[in-house]
């Protein structure tokens, strides 16, 4: 059957059957991308994230991969490319074995689009820096190279990668690297010898020595033009990258994500990046414990479609004009203030329809936050005052075009279903009020699987399946001696062959123009 067949239709076949589409989007998950449920080896369900989701998508593509080369011959020849074309290491040792492969075939780097290392071991173990001869010599073997995604911290081996990707990658589309904060000058000089980029991500470590002797040298210099930036995330310790980013070129950025984590001290200037390049974002993320201006920050971005930020924030009302009446009793006037409507704008907002909310981990009284409940009640009650504050802030009046509202905590979610819901009590009726409250203004009120916020995964009542289930020895890189074993059948042709089968009841329309963001 594989001669029967001109080469160009299993090609398609292949394609189809690797299902690769959403590993090859130039754009990464947001904090908007949806999480999912799944059912783990005992029947719980398990809230995964969009990261874990990619990885396991990765990982069943090359495990079909794998199976398809190692059908006959014919499927091996045609097959091979598909194999290479997105690489997922979560091993380290891998990379010296990927590295011989090329070196012995190396037509097959010209074929690498993806490349993602993961962070594949914690604390104890060989560090970046250990592989970075194997990995530099993998880069220079493919020009075609897209994506390049490395979630293990990088310190000094980072300087000769960006070198490498600048001198062979001239098609690098997307970035994620992972940096201490003192390498700012060299992620600078990097990106200024990447000016194709449409998506980057970049996570800052707290810098090793003191923050105040980091210079940036003549990197500080650099007005980088980066014509095609569309998407720029910041997370971690960015306070000088975000400064020095504000006097840059970015025609065309329309996504921009911020986390800060749990830092509360030296926070960046959000605002001043957002005078710069506020006009043209269509997305704007906002995730970190001090409260932001929040009503500036809107006015300084009047077309966003989505907009993100912690609900656990306390947002002053707006100034007024008049002084309080009663000047002889101060504090009932820190109570009317305390007590005042807050508006998250100056002026409605004709363009948002999607709003995602952080933080809200005491909003429901379960995981730890109800320990919290206990230990700290007078904290617990500020924080819950406020995420009310805000919620009802969430208005028509000031979002007139509002769609959904999306709690985006995968955390918050999980205690939820572990614990069955809401804390009874206040904590119950703030769900309903929130519920009545969307519903009367016909939004959606989701949780960060697009379900509806409340609606938990049914009690496992069937054994999970077990095709979910990872088998340790299915992710293993093709190496030469397999080349000797291709000639036999394999045991999962009829698995193959119903696959195929599927493939071809699919659409023959393929996807033209593959959106940059994640789907909501």
């Amino acid at each position: 059957m594989a001669d029967r067949l001109p080469p160009e239709l299993w090609s398609y076949i292949f394609d189809l059957a690797a299902d690769e589409n959403v590993i090859f989007y130039p754009g990464l998950p947001t904090s908007m991308t949806p999480s999912t449920w799944s059912r783990a080896i005992y029947g719980e369900w398990k809230v995964r994230t969009p990261q874990d989701t990619i990885g396991i998508t990765q990982r069943r593509s090359y495990a079909t991969k794998k199976a398809i080369i190692r059908t006959c011959k014919r499927w091996q020849q045609l097959g091979t490319e598909f194999l290479v074309r997105c690489l997922f290491f979560d091993n380290p040792t891998k990379l010296r074995d990927l590295r011989h492969i090329l070196d012995r075939d190396t037509s097959l780097g010209w074929w690498v689009r993806r490349l993602h290392i993961t962070h594949f071991l914690n604390g104890r173990g060989p560090t970046m820096g250990d592989f970075e001869e194997p990995l530099l010599a993998i880069l220079t073997q493919t020009p075609n190279l897209e994506i390049f995604i490395v979630d293990w911290p990088m310190s000094a081996v980072f300087g000769a990668i960006a070198d490498t990707l600048g001198t062979y990658c001239h098609n690098l589309r997307t970035v994620h690297w992972h940096v201490p904060s003192e390498f700012i000058s060299k992620v600078i000089w990097a990106l200024e010898s990447l000016p194709n980029l449409i998506s980057v991500h970049l996570t800052f470590d707290p810098a090793l020595k003191e923050p105040d002797t980091i210079t940036l040298g003549s990197a500080e210099s650099v007005k980088l033009i980066l014509p095609n930036l569309q998407q720029l995330f910041l997370k971690g310790c960015c306070q000088d990258f975000m400064e020095q980013a504000a006097g840059w070129t970015l025609p065309m950025l329309s996504s921009f994500s911020f986390d800060f984590g749990a830092n509360t001290l030296d926070v960046p200037d959000v605002v001043g990046f957002l005078a710069q390049h506020g006009a043209t974002l269509l997305f704007l993320d906002l995730n970190c414990v001090p409260a932001l201006d929040i009503r500036t920050i809107l006015s300084l971005c009047p077309i966003l479609t989505t907009f993100c930020f912690n609900l656990d924030w306390k947002i002053p009302p707006p100034e007024r004009s008049a002084s309080p009446t009663h000047d002889d009793a101060p504090n009932a006037a820190l109570e009317e203030v305390d007590l005042a409507p807050i508006s998250l704008t100056n002026r409605p907002h004709e363009h948002i329809q999607h709003i995602g909310l952080h933080g809200c981990i005491y909003a429901f009284g379960v995981g730890y936050a109800s320990a919290y409940l206990n230990a700290d009640p007078l904290r617990t009650l500020l924080v819950q005052r406020s995420n009310d504050a805000n919620f009802r802030a969430l208005s028509r009046a000031s979002f007139p075009r509002l769609e959904r509202v999306r709690i985006l905590s995968p955390l918050l979610l999980q205690d939820l279903n572990d614990e069955n819901g809401p804390r009874a009590g206040e904590c119950f009726e703030r769900w309903e009020r929130w519920w009545d409250a969307c519903e009367s203004m016909g939004v959606r009120l989701e949780d960060c699987s697009t379900g509806p916020l409340g609606t938990l995964p049914p009690e496992p009542v069937e054994e999970p399946d077990e095709s979910e289930e990872e088998d340790e020895d299915e992710y293993e890189y093709y190496t030469g001696d397999e080349e000797e074993r291709t000639s036999a059948r394999v045991s999962n042709v009829a698995e193959l062959r119903e696959l195929l089968e599927e493939c071809r009841k699919m659409s023959a329309e393929a996807e033209q123009h593959q959106p940059l963001f994640f789907p909501f």
